[in-house]
């Protein structure tokens, strides 16, 4: 299912317009975004959360050439499943 499918499918199941069920999806990620770029945990009880993982920088290697290259520090979101979530995909 990608966002515009569940746009659809809320906007059927709740009879809501669809432009606004779009705009309140796109508020809904928007500000998962906002608050992982705030370095908070955004947590959705049931279904999982959401949380900023940092690797600090080191040296690589460019395994085409062989020639050394500075990695720079970086987050990457990581979501984790909830139980309930994790429970039921396992069924």
């Amino acid at each position: 299912m990608n966002k515009s499918e569940l746009i659809e499918e809320l906007a059927e199941r709740t009879g809501y317009n669809p432009n606004l069920t779009d705009k309140t999806v796109r508020i809904f990620f928007d500000r998962i975004k906002f608050a992982l770029n705030a370095g908070d945990k955004v947590e959705i009880r049931g279904f999982g959360s959401f949380t900023l993982k940092k690797y600090k920088g080191y040296i690589g290697r460019n395994p085409k050439t062989g020639e050394t290259a500075e990695v720079k520090p970086k987050q990457l979101p990581v979501f984790r499943t909830g139980k309930d979530l994790r429970s039921r995909v396992n069924k």
